[in-house]
């Protein structure tokens, strides 16, 4: 069962994602601390500075050398002000790809919650899916914690 706090920031982490430029596939990201404490936030996109508009930097495989992936971007975020990460939980709209996989274990994150609408997506399931296993399996191993919420609107949340 998703929980309320779990449900919220899965909602938090789509906004987040409407924020990306990507012309296919919007993910966002948010971390929170311990306490409920929203830490940093990330979404893909182009490095800081780097022109997002020259439509040809969108084109696969191109796009994969200009974008950065929302997980990373909240780690860096986080970097940019001296937050630590430790024990810390992402919420990401999507699956961790192995190299974001290994940035959350490196900062010490301890939760992964994963939009459960994401399953459904069947093009970034293509794309995506056995990269996503690989990651789970690195979780798994290294003790970090896995799950799939789904983002229930305040008033489900309620029991209005």
């Amino acid at each position: 069962m998703t929980s309320k706090w779990d449900a919220r920031f899965i909602r938090l982490a789509r906004e987040i994602a409407s924020w990306s430029k990507d012309r296919s596939t919007r993910v966002g990201a948010v971390i929170v601390a311990e306490d409920k404490t929203p830490s940093s936030y990330g979404y893909n996109g182009f490095p800081r500075d780097i022109d997002d508009d020259a439509a040809e930097r969108h084109e696969r495989p191109d796009k994969y050398d200009w974008t950065e992936h929302a997980e990373r971007n909240a780690i860096y975020n986080a970097t940019r002000t001296g937050q630590t990460l430790l024990n810390n939980t992402i919420y990401v709209t999507h699956i961790p790809c192995p190299d974001c996989a290994r940035a959350i274990l490196q900062v010490g994150i301890k939760n992964v919650v994963v939009d459960k609408a994401s399953v459904s997506d069947d093009d970034f399931q293509a794309r995506w899916d056995e990269k996503g296993q690989f990651s789970e399996r690195m979780f798994n191993e290294a003790g970090v914690k896995m799950s799939y919420a789904e983002a229930l609107s305040e008033d489900d949340i309620r029991g209005e």
